[in-house]
């Protein structure tokens, strides 16, 4: 059975993230929840390197969740693992160089992470938790396929 939603409906919803900023400069005021965070560009993009970019909090993402769940699956199996670094990096290849992608034109997105565990883990521990790696929940959304609806605040508002 299919369920659709209306636009009052997804306005009762209160917003995970709200990012506010002008139109003069590129530095942003994040809240989420009680956090507040901020967000820039680079100097060479215009920005004032006075936070992190939008990639560097994707890749922040994607890091954060791929350790905490690594770190999860460890402490619910007993694993004697110590210490998680996940280093991330983002890059733009051209899709012919891409063997295992479907895309084969044009430009697509590459993200590298380098996994170190440490402890005293058996080969099949450390195979293992580098399996759960994948398994995060933002790797999985990044991997599947995403639907963004833009919607006009202003139209919603009235």
């Amino acid at each position: 059975m299919e369920t659709i939603s209306t636009t009052n409906e997804q306005s009762s919803k209160p917003a995970d993230v709200i990012v506010r900023g002008n139109a003069r400069e590129f530095l942003q005021e994040v809240v989420t929840g009680k956090h507040h965070l901020r967000a820039d560009e680079p100097v060479a993009y215009g920005g004032t390197d006075a936070a992190p970019g939008p990639y560097e909090y994707l890749l922040t993402a994607l890091g954060v969740c791929t350790s905490m769940t690594i770190g999860w699956h460890a402490r619910k199996k007993q694993m004697p693992l110590e210490n998680i670094t996940v280093s991330l990096r983002h890059s733009r290849i051209h899709a012919k160089d891409c063997e295992e992608c479907e895309t084969k034109e044009g430009m697509l997105h590459r993200i590298d992470l380098d996994i170190e565990l440490t402890g005293p883990l058996t080969a099949d521990q450390h195979s293992r938790l580098m399996a759960i790696a994948a398994k995060c929940p933002v790797h999985r959304t990044l991997k599947s396929e995403i639907d963004i609806r833009l919607n006009d605040g202003d139209t919603a508002a009235s």
